[in-house]
């Protein structure tokens, strides 16, 4: 312990802070086993369409529960158990509901907010045809609105769609389920649990960067917001000063001095652990930027590269796509940050095999040196 400001802070060297992190995330031995157990610790999967290997969200959750984890399994806990939710972007816990849905209130730009009120005839007809016929594509829903959504390219679908996302943020509408990558839209009573509280923005805020840090492990206090999930904490946790690393943290004590075993695993680009680019490198003194939007002859790594974890360090990047026609896992490059010992590499392999096989194909290396 050492002071910062004259208050008492935790002092942690890299390998600390680092082990800190991956505990949180559920990437060190034992694995987890509880499908819910792991979204209610990591607090969201963040969905997005690229499926150059597997969705993201099932990446996410076959990196921690390993081959026991089916994809069916995650569907049937949104559309039939319900015991997780999607949200706009993002699968939750439905106890999370409360705090994102005031937190989202308070946040709505307003800009946004005029557009609604200038719709408000728009946003009634939904509520009406939902409690009449949901669940509801948004192509089945008819664009009433008044004023279009201001934005060049725009056509009326997305005025639903947009319309539909701002109603869901503000619990007013909620994503039941899914036809491929349509989402069904329903009324918030026939999806979300009944009786979930109201919390004032304040009240909001602070069960988010609780359960934030829960999350991380370790993270800043504040910084530069991005669109997405905030990678801060305010001022939940106790202070850290790490090692070698300027400014002061927020760490989770639950997570400090536990005893550290660690694993190999092959994150999803979207992954929590990697997600703050600043805080992954000065933490693990990583370097990743997701290379998709890249033109081809300005990737470093692919087009999809899943970060490479070796117990407690990131150590490369694994460039691979899934050929479904062809049945095969095509290894492109194993990009290595720092030499690989036998052991490394025969643990990065074992990993890759599991991928292959968890994704029913076979491997395919012939461009690896």
């Amino acid at each position: 312990m050492g002071r910062v400001g004259g208050m008492v802070a935790h002092r942690l060297t890299r390998d600390e802070a680092r082990r800190i992190a991956i505990h949180a995330q559920l990437l060190a031995e034992p694995r987890p086993s509880d499908l819910v157990q792991v979204v209610e610790r990591l607090t969201i999967l963040q969905l997005d369409p690229t499926a150059a290997i597997a969705p993201s969200a099932d990446l996410v959750l076959w990196s921690r529960l390993g081959p026991a984890y089916d994809p069916a399994q995650l569907t049937r806990a949104i559309e039939v158990e319900r015991s997780l939710v999607e949200t706009v972007a993002y699968i939750r816990t439905p106890g999370d509901l409360p705090a994102v849905i005031a937190e989202s209130r308070a946040a709505i730009h307003q800009s946004a907010r005029a557009w609604v009120e200038q719709n408000e005839s728009f946003r009634r007809d939904i509520l009406a045809l939902l409690a009449a016929r949901g669940p509801l594509l948004s192509r089945d829903i008819p664009d009433t609105s008044v004023v279009p959504w201001p934005s060049s390219g725009w056509t009326n679908n997305r005025n639903v769609t947009k319309m539909l996302e701002l109603m869901a943020r503000q619990g007013q509408v909620a994503i039941s389920g899914r036809k491929g990558r349509q989402r069904y839209w329903d009324l918030p009573e026939r999806v979300y649990p009944v009786d979930l509280p109201d919390l004032d923005p304040d009240e909001a805020a602070r069960l988010r960067d609780r359960r934030r840090l829960a999350a991380l492990g370790i993270a800043r206090s504040g910084g530069t917001l991005t669109p997405g999930e905030s990678p801060f904490v305010g001022l939940a946790g106790e202070e850290a000063v790490v090692e070698g690393v300027p400014g002061t943290w927020r760490v989770d004590p639950t997570y400090l001095g536990l005893p550290f075993e660690g694993r190999t695993a092959l994150l999803s680009p979207f992954d929590r652990l990697i997600h703050d680019r600043v805080r992954t490198e000065q933490l693990f003194g990583y370097e990743y930027l997701l290379e998709m939007y890249k033109p081809r002859e300005k990737r470093r790594w692919g087009y999809f590269a899943l970060p490479v974890l070796h117990h407690d360090r990131l150590v490369g990047k694994l460039d691979a796509t899934a050929d479904r026609r062809a049945g095969v896992l095509v290894v492109n490059a194993l990009h290595r940050d720092v030499p690989f010992t036998r052991a490394m590499t025969a643990e990065v392999d074992a990993e890759i095999e599991a991928l292959a096989t968890w994704l029913g194909l076979t491997t395919s290396r012939s461009q690896v040196p």
